[in-house]
């Protein structure tokens, strides 16, 4: 599949061939390629994508295991094969790997400041990705340590604002979830207020999802959840404009999941580059 995906990009970086080398260089030209990291980095996806230029017709050797932290200045993945191939793929396979990278390093960051306040809280990835690179994606997220949530609408039942705005209210949209729902699919509600997650809460949602409150909004929320018995019997998650320069505030508060889609549309930024070397 994702072989089928590279080809694609490909087609659309060069719809009609990669004019430059198909000039200067020879078409039985072999070559190596290193690709090196220009600047520290979380791994993400290496294999995945070694794996398909393998199915494309390059030798390919990992260098950096998925997961673990790369240093600026190493060697990360090697290619052999032909040099117009390997010249080709190369602005596709990096911007790939860069932003794959970035997605697993952003994650890392914002798991390890969590843990220092809340070793139980897990930071989640949201739905908010390119359209393509879904799979990879939430892949790099759990290569970062943190959690996927859902991969698709298919996945769980999350009422949000818009059913509930076109259903009228809360109780009813999960009346009617409850009763409708396979017992295979867990059922999670967005709320804007404290008072609607208690609602939710007492109706026997799976998760309550405290969007875009405040601190002081959320402790609320959840002090209303522990004084009523129900805290325990639902998860708490918190979402929306949160970041680095306030997850911390966040997690005090222990919730049971912090969703951000600043890991996918933000993601850190990492360097890599491509240095061809003759054999």
């Amino acid at each position: 599949m994702l072989a089928k995906k590279l080809i694609s990009w490909v087609e659309e970086d060069a719809p009609f061939g990669d004019v430059t080398s198909e000039l200067l260089i020879p078409s039985n030209s072999q070559v190596r390629a290193v690709i090196v990291a220009k600047s520290d980095g979380v791994a993400a996806c290496f294999r995945d994508i070694s794996l398909a230029l393998e199915i494309l017709g390059l030798k390919t050797r990992v260098l950096v295991k998925d997961g673990e932290v790369f240093k600026a200045g190493e060697p990360v993945t090697e290619f052999e094969g032909p040099a117009r191939r390997i010249l080709l793929f190369e602005r596709t396979v990096l911007n790939t790997m860069m932003y794959l990278s970035g997605v697993a390093t952003k994650t890392r960051r914002l798991v390890e400041i969590v843990r220092k306040v809340s070793k139980d809280t897990r930071v989640a990835a949201t739905r908010k990705i390119v359209p393509g690179l879904r799979e990879l994606v939430k892949k790099a997220v759990v290569m970062g340590g943190g959690d996927t949530h859902r991969f698709s609408l298919s996945d769980a039942i999350l009422i949000k604002d818009n059913h509930i705005a076109l259903l009228g209210s809360v109780e009813k949209a999960i009346r009617l979830a409850k009763a409708k729902a396979s017992f295979i699919h867990k059922i999670e509600i967005e709320v804007r207020k404290p008072e609607d997650a208690l609602k939710a809460a007492k109706l026997g949602v799976d998760v309550v999802m405290l969007d875009n409150m405040s601190v002081s909004e959320v402790a609320k929320a959840i002090d209303l959840l522990e004084k009523h018995g129900v805290r325990r019997k639902v998860l708490v998650e918190v979402s929306g404009g949160i970041d680095e320069d306030n997850i911390v505030s966040y997690a005090a508060l222990k919730p049971d999941v912090i969703s951000t889609s600043s890991i996918t549309m933000r993601p850190a930024r990492v360097d890599l580059s491509l240095e061809v070397v003759m054999r």
